[in-house]
């Protein structure tokens, strides 16, 4: 039995759109790297005073490694799921870092944030 070109055509086509259709992201922040990240400004977010350099310097790295809208969205729901542990005291606290290390957070550091919304960063916010 002789195939017709436009199916073996129709058929390379549907081949080429399943090897080459996009897959959804997933996530490959986890809450654990977002504890890392943010653990050098626990101190901070318990005791006040001021917020150190290696705070900083995890919450840049962590920033940096959410590329994707999953990434965000991930690293979001991590802080939202510390924040809702925390004193509003604390939770002051925790929000003023990214201002004060000059960070651009995503989301907003609160107990209350829709992570839902947060989007993948556009390319005029990237650095």
């Amino acid at each position: 039995m002789a195939t017709s070109p436009r199916l073996m055509l129709l058929s390379f086509i549907l081949i080429i759109y399943v090897v080459v259709a996009p897959t959804p992201a997933k996530a490959v922040i986890t809450c654990d790297t977002v504890y890392d990240g943010v653990k050098p400004c626990l101190n901070y977010v318990l005791f006040g005073e001021s917020v150190p350099i290696y705070c900083c310097n995890g919450l840049e790295s962590l920033i940096a490694s959410a590329t994707t809208t999953a990434d965000r969205q991930s690293a979001c729901s991590c802080v939202k799921s510390l924040a809702s542990h925390a004193t509003d005291e604390e939770l002051s606290r925790a929000a003023s870092i990214p201002g004060q290390c000059g960070a651009r957070v995503p989301f907003e550091i609160s107990p209350n944030v829709d992570c839902s919304k947060v989007k993948r960063r556009k390319r005029k916010d990237r650095k």
